[in-house]
């Protein structure tokens, strides 16, 4: 019995350990910092056709912290910049480029990200600080 626990538990170490090596080999594979400008290949067979989200509101925005807007802020740029470039390359190669609806909504929930920003920068009572707020904003 003791000695099928341990004959047990080195076997389950040796499989965890193999698993665990496969895996970051996987990843670091897939890895390559410009895969992040395409998006994932999809299956074109998918009879679901896929459901992208809204834009954000200003309303929802004004609810977040400045560090979660900033976040967000840069969220949207790494997905404005993927589009654009997806957008490009099908172009490039005479292929239509699916949804386009979306660049405007990233481009409309960066707008209002900025507007909830400027709103925060000239409701503060500070002037340095506010200053520092808005060229902030300006340098997004």
């Amino acid at each position: 019995m003791l000695l099928s626990r341990i004959f047990g538990r080195t076997l389950f170490a040796a499989a965890k350990s193999e698993t665990s090596n496969a895996t970051a080999a996987a990843a670091s594979v897939a890895r390559n910092p410009l895969q992040e400008f395409f998006e994932a290949d999809r299956n074109i067979d998918d009879d679901k056709p896929v459901v992208y989200g809204r834009s954000w509101k200003a309303s929802e925005l004004r609810l977040k912290s400045w560090d979660d807007l900033n976040k967000l802020w840069y969220v949207m740029l790494k997905e404005k910049n993927m589009l654009m470039t997806q957008r490009q390359m099908l172009h490039s190669q005479n292929l239509r480029f699916p949804n386009p609806e979306r660049i405007p909504k990233v481009r409309k929930s960066m707008c209002r990200i900025k507007q909830v920003l400027t709103e925060r920068a000239i409701e503060e009572p500070d002037a340095r600080r506010s200053a520092e707020m808005k060229r902030m904003i300006n340098a997004l």
